[in-house]
């Protein structure tokens, strides 16, 4: 089967791109605003100063994070709906750290971060034994530990860990400075650590998945875990290892958003990202160098349609329509593409065999006489 070239590949990923943003633009122009204005307005809210670009990689962090951490399971086989969970509980294992452990600030950040990558692992290992031993298939499962892990957030903000001045379900007293995470500058205020984190992160998980043989097995364990283990692939320890990978990467996003971002533990301090997550790994088909790029531009773009509502009377939930339609188009574009290959992987053959086709001349015989 012949290979796409560049050009159409090129196209094949622009196009639903594009079809989303006219789509959008038409949505814009049925409220009687002007597209173009829009998305300048959406620019400008992103990239109008430092504050606004921190901002963005404030949200690109956790997003990219939780991302990369799908990538593997996705890689495996598993759609990881409980990526919201292991966040939530890589922020209770930072916060109780925060809250009660006393150390230089230096080691408290790092220890913190190595409890929540431990927390996020454990809440995942968890699904992941729900699945490999219990038969429960992960999306269920990660739909009742994202439902638990919540429950257990908002009862130790109104309970043990409440505020001094008494009970409270909006968030725990805010953290002492020792243990947040220091930011670069007051006008650039994101963590440095973090971002070399991640950026660990996303060398690492490519290296992973391309370079050893745990990601080979991954993908063999996702693409036919039957076949995989008949094989001798140990399919039940890979399902396990990808969700306690995806949730140690979860754990440090959501200790992000507790030491940073808010400085305290709030409900639902994942605030979907997780769910976003889902979406750009859809986005990505499963490269995990193609993630960060992604999850750039939809931090630009959620931090950038904030502005919508002040400048143009718009609500910012504009965005999301965008976001919702450029994976539906991928999705439709994807499933299109599959469809044209299988015909042509019918197709070829069958022209194949007809262009080798040599008609038998048959053989024709003199008699021979002997004298």
């Amino acid at each position: 089967m012949t290979k796409q070239s560049t050009p159409m590949q090129v196209a094949l990923t622009l196009l639903p791109i594009v079809a989303s943003l006219v789509i959008t633009s038409a949505l814009i122009m049925l409220v009687g605003r002007d597209p173009i204005a829009v998305y300048e307005r959406i620019l400008e809210g992103a990239f109008r100063n430092t504050n606004a670009l921190a901002s963005v990689f404030n949200f690109w962090i956790p997003l990219t994070l939780a991302s990369l951490g799908l990538v593997i399971t996705f890689r495996a086989g598993l759609w990881n709906i409980g990526v919201e969970g292991q966040m939530m509980f890589g922020a209770l294992f930072a916060s109780w750290a925060a809250q009660y452990v006393v150390l230089p600030a230096p080691v408290l950040v790092s220890f913190e971060i190595v409890l929540a990558m431990i927390g996020g692992a454990l809440w995942a290992a968890l699904a992941g034994v729900l699945k490999t031993r219990l038969g429960v298939h992960e999306i269920f499962g990660g739909v009742a530990l994202n439902s638990i892990a919540s429950v257990i957030t908002i009862y130790l903000i109104s309970g043990p860990w409440q505020p001094p001045e008494g009970g409270s379900a909006q968030s725990t007293a805010p953290f002492p400075a020792d243990s947040l995470l220091p930011s670069i500058s007051p006008e650039f205020p994101v963590s440095l650590l973090a971002l070399i984190i991640t950026v660990v992160a996303i060398a690492g998980v490519f290296f992973a998945l391309r370079g050893t043989r745990w990601g080979l097995e991954l993908k063999a364990t996702g693409r036919n875990p039957r076949s995989a283990l008949l094989l001798g692939v140990p399919t039940e320890s890979n399902v396990l290892s990808a969700m306690m990978a995806c949730g140690a990467l979860a754990g440090i996003a959501g200790a992000y958003r507790v030491l940073f971002t808010y400085a305290s533990l709030r409900p639902l301090v994942s605030g979907n990202i997780g769910f976003l997550a889902l979406l750009v790994v859809l986005l990505v088909s499963m490269r995990p160098l193609l993630a960060p790029l992604v999850t750039f531009m939809v931090a630009a773009l959620f931090v950038g349609s904030t502005r919508l509502k002040v400048a143009m009377q718009l609500d910012q939930s504009l965005a999301g329509v965008l976001q919702g339609l450029i994976v539906l188009m991928v999705l439709l574009s994807n499933g299109l593409r599959e469809r044209w290959r299988e015909r042509r992987r019918f197709r070829e053959p069958e022209a194949a065999a007809v262009s080798d086709y040599q008609p038998v001349t048959p053989v024709t015989t003199e008699a021979t006489t002997y004298e």
